[in-house]
């Protein structure tokens, strides 16, 4: 299924532990992070979410691109949960790998991945992000990949030169299958103006990457979708497993969304 058929989707965030490669990896091997995963994976799905996103979220601190070794584990990983997922599972590969996303999703037959600098420059505190738009055609053409993507404007933990409508339009005019606008941080709520502005600038849909909380969704009703973690864990707690009467309560107010524009 592909996942921007579905009417104002609800994306759920897997956020996977410290990977091989990563600062604060444990050295426990692939079986309990995907034994994880999975347990988010069926909390989500009973909530009612219509999609996941597999997220290397506990590697930081991030280099531009993942290690090798990050790479395969998240390969390993994602192949568990797109065998058990009945929903669409997409893929992204912190800070910036987009390649290294696509790869992983074409192998594993996720159906879409997040770019977070898609197109321009970011200053982030990974250092100077660029763009990858061209090669990740590229590479997605080379491999026959049906894989949507899903690409930041101004990417949240940034900061950017250029203003919002100017990254919009560079943005839309490399080609993404859909946009995402962010606010400040991970669970930051997004600014309705920011989703409006871009929504009056491109042709694409538009999805809210960050802050989505139950009460107050009805202000981004305008949104084509929703990419939710932090306010679907326990406590709210971006570290925490994922909590079945959060994910209910979320999926709830977006099916309540659907059809009221």
């Amino acid at each position: 299924m592909r996942l921007l058929s579905l009417e104002k989707p609800l994306i759920g965030m897997i956020h996977l532990p410290p990977l091989a490669g990563a600062a604060r990896y444990e050295r426990r091997g692939t079986r309990p992070i995907l034994e994880a995963a999975l347990r988010d994976l069926a909390a989500l799905e009973e909530g009612g979410v219509d999609a996941v996103l597999v997220e290397n979220f506990g590697d930081a601190p991030f280099g531009k691109l993942a290690p090798r070794e990050t790479v395969a584990m998240m390969a390993v990983v994602l192949g568990g949960v797109v065998a058990e997922a009945r929903v669409p599972v997409g893929v992204n590969v912190l800070r910036n790998d987009g390649l290294a996303a696509l790869s992983v999703a074409a192998a594993t037959g996720a159906a879409f991945l997040r770019v977070n600098v898609f197109a321009g420059v970011a200053f982030t505190d990974q250092g100077i992000v660029e763009g990858e738009a061209r090669a990740l055609h590229a590479l997605r053409r080379d491999l026959g990949a049906d894989v949507e993507i899903l690409a930041d404007v101004h990417v949240k933990h940034a900061a950017h030169l250029t203003t919002l409508e100017e990254a919009t339009v560079d943005a839309e005019r490399n080609h993404p299958d859909a946009l995402v606008v962010s606010g400040l941080g991970t669970g930051h709520a997004t600014d309705v103006a920011d989703l409006e502005a871009v929504k009056r600038t491109a042709a694409l849909p538009v999805f809210v990457g960050s802050g989505i909380r139950a009460e107050a969704i009805a202000a981004y009703r305008n949104a084509d979708g929703f990419i939710v973690g932090t306010s679907l864990k326990e406590r709210g707690d971006a570290s925490s497993p994922v909590d079945r009467a959060r994910v209910r309560s979320l999926a709830s107010a977006v099916a309540a969304l659907r059809g009221s524009r």
